[in-house]
């Protein structure tokens, strides 16, 4: 849409940022709020800018290796990708070689490629997460500048680096951050769209990365990659009046661009596996949201002290991110990219408080608009309200440190009190880059040093995060089963019977290299033993004959099931054990003193 004439309103400037406001009227007579931040006078040289960026990626994809994979979300996709890569079935989605349907395959399909491209590992796995966190990352980037300008921008990329939750999602293996992030493309480039600067041609092209965006989610993480941009669209248009808003989405291209992103890979796994249809679509959805059958049922405010978690290093910015949005004119057939983001989040944090089933990273996806809205808060925020605010977080730093030696205190049978000592000394690493950091942030500010001062802040954050989840390999080391690897590689064989005997372990077989065959519990690979009742033991006896008459084979079990199995006369020779499972053969074993 072309402009040819506008009319501005420019208020007055903010004293530290220049924050100013323009109202534009299109030819057509519809009026646009349109804010515009200017730079502030400390802004940093690209030499300083340059390096920034080199830290921050070393940081990001540096750390992916520096923990093993952690039960069960993280190892059960990297096998399943694993498999994906061995097989060469791109279409029907395997978990230790029966169909698992709960999930699409876009998250597995990067990983298998990451597997084919530089071999099977731990970043291997986790490298897609991270690329995708680091994608919504610079796509709010660019919605924030076409919008703001620069120094929004900049913060926005800061704001959303520094938040804890968005951080760990990056860093961990599962599907969250695929969707979270194809969402944050969609929303970016709808943002884009919707400029009233931008031209019909330009509008046509961001409106058609929105729709493929949204097929990325739906092949992420199912039907919520449409269900929830189309809430959004909902509310906010009932919110803002905006009812022009639908005539400017391009339905029948966008449509048609959703439909090749996703019908493919729908229209063949269902022609090659008739039953994935009712599952996928209706047990899968329908019954997960509007029941407990998954078990993860908990309370309608679950998530409310994840998002203050998650939003922690800028919790001073809340009443200034309310403000933005409270102060914004609602206008008839005006778009307001502030309400949208605000609906963005409250609209998908009511979603999933309804939902039965409910899990920390669902909420993943209100992270990117509420980091623009944190960024357009900081913009006009004045020295003495950051000032304070850093002030405040440094205290917490500081608690957080004093508090840190707690956390060596603790220990269980399963996870020992010295794995939890280890640890302990990470977070107080954490928490003294954290100190440091925030410290010299209060300098640069009180030098007038706006983006040099968010700039400290949220990189030191972001390295005392990384450095916390890092140091959590202290204890992922030894839920992951690792250490057993070495014992069991020795006399594990590739056509060798591996057995889970009343356990699905979702780590071991990944570090192995082998499926595992259930026994009696399939737990979540129910679904897919009914589909291959041949593939499985779905009795203790099955097994016990299968075990002593059948080929040499090795089972993992936990230590009770172990005790209870000698107890009962099966012989066994144990071949390796940790907290949590116990390996034994059929045959015996000689193992090394």
């Amino acid at each position: 849409m072309g402009v040819s004439a506008w009319h501005v309103n420019r208020d007055r400037a903010c004293s530290d940022c220049g924050d100013c406001t323009e109202t534009i009227e299109t030819p057509g007579g519809c009026a646009v709020s349109a804010p515009t931040v200017r730079s502030d006078r400390a802004s940093p040289l690209s030499a300083v800018a340059a390096l920034a960026l080199i830290i921050v990626l070393a940081v990001w994809f540096g750390s992916l290796g520096l923990r093993e994979l952690m039960p069960s979300d993280e190892g059960r996709y990297a096998q399943i990708a694993r498999e994906m890569a061995q097989t060469g079935d791109w279409v029907t989605i395997r978990y230790n070689g029966l169909k698992y349907f709960y999930k699409p395959p876009f998250h597995l399909w990067m990983s298998a490629l990451a597997f084919d491209m530089f071999g099977v590992g731990v970043w291997q796995a986790r490298v897609w997460a991270a690329v995708s966190g680091l994608l919504a990352v610079a796509m709010m980037m660019i919605a924030a500048a076409r919008w703001w300008g620069r120094t929004a921008a900049v913060f926005t990329g800061w704001v959303l680096l520094a938040m804890p939750l968005w951080n760990m999602g990056a860093h961990f293996n599962s599907l969250d951050m695929a969707v979270s992030a194809a969402l944050a493309v969609a929303l970016s480039c709808f943002l884009i769209a919707q400029h009233p600067q931008a031209s019909r041609a330009s509008r046509q092209r961001w409106m058609l990365g929105v729709w493929a965006a949204m097929g990325v989610a739906v092949l992420s993480k199912g039907l919520i990659g449409l269900v929830l941009p189309g809430l959004v669209l909902v509310v906010y248009t009932l919110w803002s009046r905006d009812w022009a808003l639908w005539r400017r989405m391009h339905f029948g291209s966008g449509l048609l661009v959703f439909s090749v992103v996703t019908v493919p890979w729908f229209y063949l796994v269902i022609a090659r596996n008739p039953e994935f249809a009712h599952f996928f679509f209706i047990h899968e959805h329908f019954e997960r949201y509007t029941s407990t059958v998954h078990r993860r049922h908990e309370p309608w405010w679950f998530f409310l002290p994840l998002v203050v978690a998650g939003f922690l290093p800028w919790s001073g910015l809340w009443a200034g991110l309310v403000r933005r949005v409270r102060e914004t004119p609602r206008q008839a057939s005006v778009f307001q990219p502030e309400r949208l983001l605000a609906t963005w989040v409250l609209s998908i944090l009511v979603f999933f408080s309804a939902s039965g089933s409910k899990l920390p990273g669902y909420i993943l996806p209100i992270m990117p608009a509420l980091a623009l809205l944190g960024a357009l808060a900081l913009t006009r925020v004045r020295e003495r309200g950051l000032v304070r605010q850093l002030w405040v977080m440094l205290g917490v730093a500081v608690v957080f440190a004093a508090a840190t030696p707690l956390v060596g205190r603790l220990g269980s049978a399963i996870t020992p009190q010295p794995l939890f000592e280890r640890y302990a000394l990470w977070l107080a690493v954490a928490a003294a880059i954290a100190v440091a950091g925030t410290a010299a942030a209060l300098v640069f500010e009180r030098r007038a040093r706006r983006v040099t001062a968010v700039s400290t802040y949220a990189l030191a954050w972001l390295v005392a995060s990384t450095v916390g989840i890092a140091g959590h390999g202290s204890i992922s080391r030894s839920a992951s089963g690792v250490d057993l690897v070495p014992a069991v590689s020795a006399v594990l064989e590739p056509q060798m019977p591996l057995y889970g005997v009343h356990r699905l372990d979702h780590t071991l077989p990944f570090y192995l290299g082998h499926r595992l065959t259930m026994v009696e519990y399939a737990d979540e690979l129910a679904f897919g033993a009914r589909q291959q009742p041949d593939a499985w033991l779905p009795t203790l006896a099955q097994f016990v004959d299968r075990w002593q008459h059948g080929p040499r084979a090795l089972a993992v079990m936990a230590p009770a099931s172990f005790d209870a199995l000698r107890a009962q006369g099966v012989p066994m020779s144990e071949v390796a054990r940790d907290t949590r499972r116990v390996v034994v053969a059929n045959f015996t074993v000689r193992v090394s003193p």
